[in-house]
């Protein structure tokens, strides 16, 4: 898979991010229901990303963990445990949680999906349009479940799968770097806006 690597700066140890979400998206005027509808164009990732999100295809899974194996994985010092973002919204199945496993498998360390987890917002995030709106929002919002047994201290990857403000990743991870189980915390987004 064809990525444009980008580093992130945040509260965390390294960042990067695979490639950017969409190339271009052209309005083609409204369909019969009066819904609005796009050609768009996406990057390989951005694809990927948007048939395992939207059109639930577990398939990419796959290959977005390879990505993130091959290019981004190798900058971190060794990972010791996943943790997937938590979701925003309730789906049949979290993508970035299909892809956390599948990263998981190939990387031989565990996932824990309910290390990290979120409280519901007041108001969905795409609705604040600043940064600090939306770290005022998501203050406290992260908290910790201890469902790791063993002792000692490990290197974290939190993965997400769309970057925009950061606002999120550094909430999240400033909570997951307050668990005593974890060393340092480092960050893997698939896309970035």
């Amino acid at each position: 898979m064809k990525v444009s690597l980008r580093k992130i700066d945040g509260p965390w140890a390294e960042g990067y991010v695979l490639d950017k979400h969409m190339l271009s998206s052209v309005y083609l005027g409204d369909d019969a229901q009066g819904r609005p509808q796009f050609e768009s164009t996406r990057t390989e990732v951005g694809e990927a990303l948007f048939q395992l999100k939207y059109r639930l295809d577990p398939a990419q899974a796959g290959p977005l963990a390879q990505a993130l194996l091959e290019h981004v994985c190798p900058r971190f010092a060794p990972i010791g445990f996943l943790v997937p973002m938590p979701p925003s919204r309730a789906r049949p199945w979290q993508p970035v949680a299909v892809v956390a496993r599948e990263l998981s498998r190939r990387l031989g360390v565990p996932t824990f999906e309910r290390l990290l987890m979120k409280s519901p917002l007041a108001r969905p995030l795409k609705d604040l349009t600043s940064r600090e709106e939306k770290l005022e929002a998501l203050s406290g919002a992260f908290f910790l479940q201890d469902e790791i047994r063993a002792q000692g201290r490990w290197n974290a990857l939190l993965i997400d799968d769309l970057f925009d403000s950061g606002a999120s990743l550094e909430a999240a991870s400033v909570a997951l770097a307050g668990y005593a189980k974890v060393h340092q915390v480092y960050v893997a987004a698939l896309t970035w806006k």
